[in-house]
């Protein structure tokens, strides 16, 4: 029987020579923690959906990044849900809302620690959309200011990367605009560029409570069916400004990340989101899949789709194993 000159299993024979070999190399510094600010003292709550991720209140979030870090996980992203919503989530730009004082906090106990923010208002206003509502409708150019406002008060409470998450059209363009004039160009914007209105949220919503009373967010977030349209979406974020583009989630959207990895050369990120973590963690505890395995994995292929930075509840687990 003939065989060919080259075998592949010449190099796959022990991890020795796997590992030389590898072409993707995930690492703890290639990830982004995220964590939900909650208002209170010393608390600490478990999201039911979301084994093993908490809401911490202010006071707890040093303890929590001094972990990461010890972890070699250097970077966080913040969520943060107020003591108070209203229609105009005028909470979100407050100079001492829960975000602006989880950041200073964190500035001050863990300076070493990136710290990147959320700017929405899904949180914030009582209704539960990203934007300012007029006539039944999320206001597009109405709920700009307040994003910029809002992105701005992140900066001057001393946030590292500012992250747009809302889908209005021009706010990456927006928010630079306001960050350069008040002397923060050195603030960074993570744009969520192609956010995808996903049935993959629903844990999110119940850990940021930030469900919409009414409607639903199709209007403003991209369909799933387009690949194309996410293009378009991140060139207007990339003339904008946008340091660092996202695509949000991440595991159904394989395709997109390599998309944008060969039309851009900015660093392209991924949010492995609170849907994707739950069904992973959820058919581990049942036994049907082992946990370290997926997690790994799934991660993997996401860094091999081309993301070169990764949001994930895994964080933590992750630098663990590796």
């Amino acid at each position: 029987m003939m065989y060919p000159d080259y075998r592949p299993r010449r190099l796959r024979r022990n991890e020795n020579l796997r590992s030389l070999v590898r072409e993707t190399v995930l690492t703890p510094a290639r990830l982004i923690y995220p964590v939900f600010v909650m208002p209170g003292k010393n608390k600490r709550e478990e999201i039911p959906s979301m084994p093993g991720v908490f809401r911490l209140s202010v006071d707890r979030l040093a303890a929590e990044a001094k972990e990461c870090r010890e972890l070699g996980v250097n970077h966080i992203i913040l969520f943060g849900l107020p003591e108070n919503k209203d229609r105009v989530g005028s909470g979100a730009h407050a100079a001492d809302g829960i975000i602006q004082r989880a950041v200073k906090e964190l500035k001050n106990k863990v300076p070493e620690l990136t710290v990147s923010t959320d700017v929405c208002m899904c949180e914030y206003t009582s209704h539960g959309h990203c934007g300012i509502i007029h006539e039944g409708e999320v206001d597009n150019d109405a709920t700009l200011e307040v994003l910029a406002r809002t992105a701005l008060s992140h900066a001057k409470a001393g946030a590292d990367i500012v992250a747009p998450s809302d889908m209005m059209d021009g706010r990456v363009g927006e928010i630079r605009t306001i960050l350069d004039e008040h002397n923060f160009d050195q603030v960074a914007i993570m744009s969520y560029a192609v956010k995808y209105a996903s049935a993959f949220y629903g844990p999110f919503r119940d850990a940021a409570d930030c469900a919409p009373q009414e409607g639903d967010r199709r209007g403003y977030q991209m369909d799933p069916a387009n690949a194309r349209e996410a293009l378009r979406e991140a060139t207007l974020d990339v003339e904008e400004g946008a340091d660092i583009l996202m695509v949000k989630p991440a595991m159904a959207y394989l395709d997109i990340i390599r998309m944008l990895r060969d039309e851009f050369d900015h660093p392209i990120a991924a949010y492995q989101v609170s849907g994707e973590y739950a069904m992973l963690k959820a058919a581990a505890a049942n036994g049907w899949l082992d946990g370290e395995q997926v997690m790994a994995e799934s991660l993997l292929s996401i860094h091999r789709a081309g993301a070169d930075v990764i949001l994930t509840y895994f964080a933590k687990d992750m630098a663990r194993l590796l």
